[in-house]
């Protein structure tokens, strides 16, 4: 008789409770590592090895298309390769396991409230494993032109236009103007599409490219600003040498300590040829608002149909934002080329625009958003009584606002003489609703007394708008200014041409604060900057602004935001998170050198964002680049409050600042991840951390260049942070 060995017992008791929980409706899992996982009825969980053995800090992933809309949920694996999916919706689910080393292993059936143990694929090969690598890695390979080679000398000289007058500009462009509405490392973008044809070398491809899709006269513009030879010949030997095979000299890291407690949620909305902007889930400044009600989306120039998911039922469905004229412009017009996703079929036709989304008090929803064509109304300008209008007459604006109830479900259509980008609520007995303009063109930031508006529908006496002026005389008062273009007078203030891009109201004080991407005809001399804006008693000619810059090594600010100690955060193109602290000022803030904005480089504090810098850059930063931020002032996500999130395009992930340190929560699916912001909300505080978590959307404008193709919708996103990676 064969003696039972001490070891065979052990996989025989092994096989035992892995049978049993096969058949418990509450199951108790036994993993390959002798560990044990817990899962409800409503979850998926085990362990995940490869011939390695357990593989740690790798995403498991389970998606099905049973619900009314596409599903899927994501977890990290713990430190022994154990994971728990929970409480997934009543589906059919194919599971997998992708992760940074690996392959992505074959898609397995499952059903929830069943343990499963997956085994994991190693890449076979340095090349498969960079095939996941987050797109910053693969954008890292991009050469930048030498620091001597700036400022450019144009089109007979080295083929960098002399507006490029560092290397800092050349970075900046291509980030602020090119990575901000595309995922530049994603696969879709490092190669070229073979639909295309054959060309005779990559710089033809490269122009054929810049000639495809609705964007392509801003992609010209951008072109023409670094010299279109140069740029071109750099793009293509950045494509050449990746399909040639060169790999990204840097490797991502797996997901470490509080990164592995992520879990994230996302459903489709929209539609294929649509992209969407931002997303919408409450009021900022009381995140239990509209707590687990529907989520609202802005499709900015794809289309006039507003995305709405209900995540309770995962159903999404879209409604139609009116414009009030027949005139309207369409991006219909917009010249498209000849696409290898959609060929000659312009596939965006919206009249709205509508670029930015928010929830104010009573759950209804304002946006940004086109309402006619261009042309301002004479209360607008010169001539007008309009308090406004008598200080800085406007002739035109692009977009205007709206706002929709969802208990009625009517629109109101207000008219607006400022042009409107973002837009925040202050804090304020008139909640006035303060927007910025996008571009420097007006130079002037406006609001609507919404308080007023809705007593009365009057939206001409309900708005105002004021230009920018800095005290420079020092008086502490607003005077006569000199204009913009013209220099200092010693006994004026002086006008700086510029307008908000990103707009947010101080939680300390009645400062508005504003971030500006171009300098206009501002004495600064370096892109980007952050604003504060002090309206006083009567805005429009009473206000005085601040203007500050970054240290040299950081520049390009975009996107702004305040934590409740009234610290003002925006990324840079540089590759940093910075924090600007006005307090740490110890000189004069206003007179001559204000116009510098130079004056207190005490005041801010720099984060390098994670990942490689860009080819031939020697400066401090990161290729990465973060088309806004957000700031979670009531913890709604978990890290705790008054933690910094950056909207990271090139981790594609959520870079959260958390004492001092990044806690990166990538996306791993689909790969391409692109945010444009982030919003959080408590649904129920008494649940722990399934009751709170932040809110987000697909921001790329080209949803189908990433992993899914032309048959790809935009995603909708919830991410939670759970105290564990296993639990329930």
């Amino acid at each position: 008789m064969k003696t039972t060995t001490r070891q065979q017992w052990r996989f025989m008791a092994i096989a035992m409770a892995a049978c049993m929980a096969g058949t418990s409706g509450q199951a108790v899992a036994q993993d390959r590592s002798q560990a044990v996982v817990t899962i409800g009825g409503a979850d998926l969980g085990g362990v995940v090895s490869s011939p390695n053995g357990p593989e740690a800090g790798v995403w498991v992933i389970a998606e099905t298309t049973d619900l009314p809309t596409k599903f899927a949920k994501m977890v990290v694996t713990d430190d022994r390769g154990r994971f728990v999916i929970p409480d997934l919706p009543n589906a059919t689910y194919r599971v997998w396991v992708r992760g940074y080393g690996l392959i992505d292993s074959p898609k397995v059936k499952a059903e929830r409230g069943k343990h499963l143990n997956l085994t994991a694929v190693p890449a076979p090969n340095l090349a498969a494993a960079a095939e996941y690598y987050p797109g910053v890695y693969w954008y890292s390979m991009l050469q930048i032109p030498d620091k001597r080679e700036f400022p450019g000398t144009g089109a007979s000289g080295n083929g960098i236009q002399p507006v490029m007058k560092t290397q800092h500009y050349w970075i900046d462009t291509v980030k602020n103007s090119c990575q901000s509405c595309h995922a530049l490392g994603s696969k879709g973008i490092r190669t070229i599409p073979n639909q295309w044809g054959h060309f005779e070398n990559s710089i033809q491809a490269w122009t054929r490219r810049l000639q495809a899709g609705q964007a392509q006269t801003n992609m010209a513009v951008t072109l023409g600003r670094l010299g279109p030879q140069k740029a071109l010949a750099l793009f293509a030997d950045w494509t050449d040498r990746i399909a040639a095979g060169e790999l990204p000299s840097a490797k991502p890291e797996r997901p470490q300590g509080a990164e592995r407690n992520v879990v994230i949620s996302m459903w489709e909305w929209s539609t294929p040829k649509a992209y969407l902007h931002d997303a919408i889930s409450t009021d900022k400044r009381n995140p239990r608002v509209n707590a687990n009600g529907f989520i609202y989306g802005s499709p900015e120039e794809s289309t006039d149909m507003v995305p709405v998911l209900n995540p309770l039922t995962n159903e999404a469905w879209q409604v139609k934002h009116p414009f009030r004229d027949a005139d309207t412009p369409s991006s219909l017009s917009l010249s498209h080329g000849h696409s290898p996703y959609w060929g000659d079929e312009p596939i965006w036709d919206g009249h709205t625009s509508i670029h930015n989304p928010l929830i104010d008090g009573k759950g209804r929803v304002w946006f940004t958003a086109r309402i006619r064509g261009p042309k301002n109304p004479d209360y607008c300008k010169a001539g007008s009584e309009l308090a406004s209008a008598k200080v800085a007459p406007l002739n035109e604006s692009t977009r205007q606002l709206s706002m929709y109830d969802p208990k009625t479900g009517k629109w109101s259509l207000i008219d607006t003489c400022f042009t409107t980008q973002h837009l925040y609520f202050a804090k304020d007995p008139n909640n006035t609703l303060w927007t910025s303009a996008g571009g420097p063109d007006s130079g002037v930031v406006g609001w609507l007394n919404t308080k007023m508006y809705e007593q009365t529908g009057d939206e001409v006496k309900s708005q105002g708008w004021t230009p920018l002026i800095l005290d420079t005389n020092g008086n502490g008062k607003r005077d006569e200014y000199v204009e913009a273009n013209q220099p200092l007078d010693p006994k004026k203030d002086k006008r700086i041409m510029a307008a908000f891009y990103g707009v947010q109201p101080s939680t300390v004080d009645d400062s508005i604060w504003g971030q500006a991407m171009d300098v206009g005809f501002s004495r600064i001399d370096q892109p980007g900057y952050i604003v504060r804006l002090v309206p006083g008693p009567n805005p429009s000619q009473t206000s005085l602004a601040e203007v500050y810059l970054p240290p040299d090594i950081g520049y390009g600010s975009r996107g702004i935001d305040l934590d409740l100690n009234g610290v003002v955060w925006t990324t840079l193109s540089s590759g940093h998170l910075a924090s600007f602290d006005r307090r740490k000022c110890k000189g004069p803030l206003n007179g001559p050198t204000a116009a510098t904005g130079k004056h207190c480089p005490e005041g801010w504090t720099l984060y390098q964002f994670p990942g490689p810098q860009f080819k031939g850059v020697t400066d401090p930063g990161s290729a990465d680049h973060a088309y806004f931020l957000w700031v979670d002032r009531y913890n709604t996500l978990g890290l705790g409050p008054n933690v910094p999130i950056a909207e990271s395009n090139g981790n594609e992930s959520l870079l959260a600042l958390v004492n001092g340190k990044f806690v990166n929560l990538h996306v791993p699916y689909p790969m391409g991840f692109f945010s444009k912001n982030v919003d959080g909300r408590i649904d129920d505080p008494n649940t722990g951390w399934k009751g709170r978590g932040l809110w987000t959307t697909t921001g790329t404008r080209t949803v189908f260049h990433n992993e899914g193709g032309a048959e790809s919708r935009p995603k909708v996103y919830h991410v939670q942070m759970r105290p564990d990676p296993l639990a329930r």
